[in-house]
Parts: C-alpha cells; sequence; structure tokens
C-alpha cells in the first residue's frame, strides 16, 4: 500500500493538486517550498514573537507589517501574473473534529447541514461565518460513517491570506497542517500522530486508513507532564474505541525531547520522517504536501 493512501481519507479537504508554491504558516516562522524540475527549493522565515497569535476565536495577525515583509522575503519578485500557491495554516487557527454519523446523506448540501449542526454547540466562533471542509471516511460493515471536518473563521482565514495575494500569489489551496502532515503516515495498524507546534499539541488516531481521533490542545506548558496528559486518555480510547492498543507514536516537532518523553508511554515511537527530513513544527503540512505529490 502506497504512503499516500492515508491522504486518500482526506482527500476532499484538498481537492486540488499543490501548486509549484506551498507556504506554511506556525506562530514564529513561515517555511515555503518552490518545487521545480530539481526538486523543491526549501526556504524559511522566522517571525519575531508576537507578530502572529495563534487562536480560533480572533485575528490572528498581530503586526500585518512585518507578516507582509517576511512573506515578500520568500515570494520573490512579483512579476505580472497571479502565481498559485497552496496555503498550510496552524492547526489551532481551526477547529478540526471526527464526527461520528449512523447514516449520511447523498446530497452534498445536506451533508454540510448536518456536519455544521453536529460542530455548532462545540465550536468557539460564529459557524455560519467559517469556512468547512469535510470528508466522509468509507462507512463501516454497521453502516456507521465517519467524517472528518475542519472549520475555520472567514475573518482569520482572509487575514492569512490577504499578505499571499498582495505579494503576487492566487491561493487556491488552504489546509490545516495536520493534513498535510497525515501524507506522511504510512499505513498500518493504528498510529497516533503527536505534532507540537510551539504551545499547541495535535493528536491524531489513524487506524489503517481512516482517522479516528483528533485532538488539538493548547498546553499550559511544554513539558512531559503536560503532554503525557493529553496522551494518556488517547492511549485508554484508543483500547476502549478500537480493541488493541495503539502500534506506535509518530512525533513531530519534538526535537530531541520525544524519543525522551516517549519512554514512559509503552508504545514504540519514532520520528515522522519526509524525504526531505524530519518534519518538523514548522513544515510538517507543507513537507506532507510535497511528499504526497510525489507519491
Amino acid at each position: 500500500m502506497k504512503a499516500s493512501s492515508i491522504w486518500s481519507a482526506c482527500r476532499r479537504l484538498v481537492a486540488d493538486p499543490p501548486p509549484a508554491d506551498i507556504f506554511e504558516v506556525s506562530g514564529r516562522a513561515i517555511a515555503a517550498a518552490h518545487r521545480n524540475g530539481d526538486g523543491p527549493e526549501l526556504k524559511h522565515a522566522e517571525l519575531a514573537e508576537g507578530v502572529l497569535k495563534v487562536t480560533p476565536l480572533e485575528d490572528n495577525v498581530t503586526d500585518q507589517g512585518a507578516f507582509q515583509a517576511a512573506v515578500n522575503l520568500l515570494s520573490g519578485p512579483a512579476g505580472g501574473r497571479k502565481r498559485p500557491a497552496a496555503l498550510v495554516l496552524p492547526d489551532f487557527a481551526a477547529r478540526i473534529s471526527v464526527l461520528d454519523f449512523q447514516t449520511f446523506p447523498g446530497s452534498a448540501a445536506e451533508q454540510a447541514m448536518l456536519v455544521r449542526f453536529r460542530m455548532k454547540k462545540t465550536v468557539p466562533f460564529d459557524i455560519d461565518a467559517a469556512a468547512l471542509s469535510y470528508h466522509a471516511q468509507p462507512a463501516a460493515p454497521d453502516g456507521r460513517v465517519d467524517v472528518v471536518a475542519a472549520l475555520m473563521p472567514l475573518e482569520i482565514l482572509a487575514r492569512y491570506e490577504a499578505p499571499f495575494r498582495a505579494a503576487g500569489f492566487q491561493v487556491g489551496l488552504v489546509v490545516p497542517s495536520l493534513f498535510g502532515a497525515l501524507r506522511l503516515v504510512k499505513p498500518g495498524g493504528i498510529s497516533v500522530l503527536v505534532k507540537l507546534s510551539g504551545p499547541v499539541l495535535t493528536v491524531a488516531v489513524i487506524e489503517e486508513t481512516a482517522v479516528r481521533l483528533v485532538r488539538c490542545v493548547e498546553l499550559e506548558q511544554v513539558s512531559e507532564p503536560d503532554v503525557s496528559a493529553v496522551l494518556e486518555p488517547t492511549f485508554v480510547y484508543v483500547e476502549d474505541k478500537l480493541g488493541k492498543p495503539a502500534d506506535r507514536v509518530l512525533l513531530c516537532g519534538f526535537g530531541g525531547r520525544g524519543e525522551k518523553w516517549s519512554a514512559g508511554w509503552g508504545i514504540p515511537a519514532e520520528t515522522l520522517r519526509a524525504p526531505h527530513g524530519a518534519a518538523g513544527e514548522g513544515d510538517a503540512g507543507l513537507l506532507g504536501l510535497l511528499e504526497g505529490e510525489a507519491a
């Protein structure tokens, strides 16, 4: 089975193939990749503390001038034509969920309405002023359907896109970082992807090619006890709902800390990797889009 098979579970969230230019925004940096015949050219620009405040509650860009300057540094001359670009945004700027439906309608309009209805009471923003993407995963033998859904306030989305449009890009593909990172997960058994970006921990449970659970938590401190406090109930969920322990933990964004911290979890752990190297806290989604295009 190809490594990109995991990504097929979320194909509806990013239906178009990635363009030549891909950018990933994290709390403290912007990563960029430009694909050409010689392979991708990778660059990044640091952001000073306070330029972005990643949250699903309000505008994330607190220093528009500094953010624009970083985008301009990575983008090069604008030229006369708009260049297609993909934009990977922080997980915590959106609300990502896996919804369990006993039945799921066939009409796209009814599906969207039902997903919005289910998420309405759990999102901390106006759901009617938010962009929605979702994918209904293959039905279980009992007919149950798990739907992966992502919601982002339109105001937050527009402010992230604006500097790239000003730099001469036509932003057509926008995804949370997690969904790019899923392309780096090779199917097999039950995997728990643990992705750290700044103080935000994103956890995804993947059974073979299906995403079963997503959690995104802002930690008070980035420490082993705080991370373990999030992971322990996740491991219990895996055993209770999926009938056996997780086979592996995939670490992303931890640097050298991950292997040390994982010693007490009782589950084999490894670093999430792409052909271009280990996936980090600010480029996992970008590297996943590059890997998915090549797979």
